[in-house]
């Protein structure tokens, strides 16, 4: 069974500026100061930033059964297309049936307002039919949540500049 669940927000910087955060590690480390009741640790396994990359996600104890942790690697981070893709590798969603579970980030440009862009979060996954009711625990509302908080932070942070 295959499945997609997207979500985007307006942000009141450029495109340039959004992409300076989610094309870098940052993102990461902003994520896991400011939802310690979510996510408890982020340790960077391998890698730059860069595609190839792997983080090891701890979630809080209030996670999920099963959802413990969970290592993801960055498959594609386009900084011409202002795109990254990050992939689950081990953990997480694969011991729950899923035989892909992908994360893909888009900074959009705003064409007629240069001091604007939409951040797009997306997540494909596929999980073998037997566990088919796994499905229901995919929600973009999480991603929402970190699209809202890099929101806030970039528009804090530009607007000092």
């Amino acid at each position: 069974m295959y499945g997609t669940v997207s979500d985007e927000i307006e942000v009141n910087v450029p495109a340039s500026e959004a992409w300076k955060l989610y094309g870098s590690l940052q993102l990461a480390k902003i994520v896991g100061e400011a939802l310690p009741s979510l996510i408890s640790k982020v340790d960077v396994v391998q890698g730059d930033g860069n595609a190839g990359t792997i983080l090891h996600i701890f979630f809080a104890a209030a996670g999920a059964p099963g959802l413990e942790s969970y290592k993801e690697k960055f498959t594609v981070v386009d900084h011409e297309k202002r795109v990254k893709e990050t992939e689950v590798v081990e953990g997480g969603f694969l011991d729950l049936g899923f035989t892909q579970y992908r994360v893909r980030f888009e900074i959009i440009e705003k064409k007629d307002f240069k001091n604007q862009c939409i951040t797009k979060s997306t997540i494909e996954y596929e999980v073998r039919e037997e566990v088919a009711a796994n499905a229901s625990m995919v929600s973009i509302q999480p991603l929402a949540t970190v699209m809202q908080l890099a929101a806030d932070y970039l528009v804090q942070n530009y607007n000092k500049s």
